[in-house]
């Protein structure tokens, strides 16, 4: 009788640990999607990421001054990465993948670096960047 009722400890225990590490990670994508809705365009990036300079750079060439957030600064930073693997839906098994540069214009998912050069090269991208009020050509 014992043993059940530590078994039933023990599951309730891990259950408990689930909870709060969902419940983490969906604090966590409510701090992304604040973030990314405060400004015309955001950046979530690594500060010695080189990827994340380019992308940086990018945009202000085009004359936009983008809100960066850079993960290795925040506290919470791989939470939010993580987080922003979801939302980009990252099915990379690898815990080192790299994710960032990850861009939001107009509070809207436009997605990585591969994403946003695309959008560039077929000329979505400065109509986004003019609706999102960003650009103002």
């Amino acid at each position: 009788m014992n043993q059940k009722r530590m078994m039933h400890y023990q599951v309730e225990a891990s259950s408990w640990g689930y909870y709060m590490r969902v419940k983490s990670m969906e604090d966590e994508m409510e701090r992304v999607v604040k973030l990314a809705s405060k400004s015309a365009v955001v950046i979530f990036s690594i500060s010695s990421c080189c990827m994340c300079h380019a992308m940086k750079r990018l945009f202000c060439g085009m004359g936009v001054n983008p809100k960066v957030v850079e993960l290795d600064e925040d506290p919470k930073g791989k939470e939010m990465e993580k987080a922003l693997i979801r939302l980009i839906g990252n099915n990379a098994s690898n815990n080192n993948a790299v994710v960032v540069p990850v861009v939001f214009i107009g509070g809207k998912l436009v997605g990585t670096m591969d994403r946003v050069l695309a959008s560039h090269i077929n000329g979505t991208l400065v109509p986004l960047l003019k609706e999102a009020g960003a650009l103002w050509l």
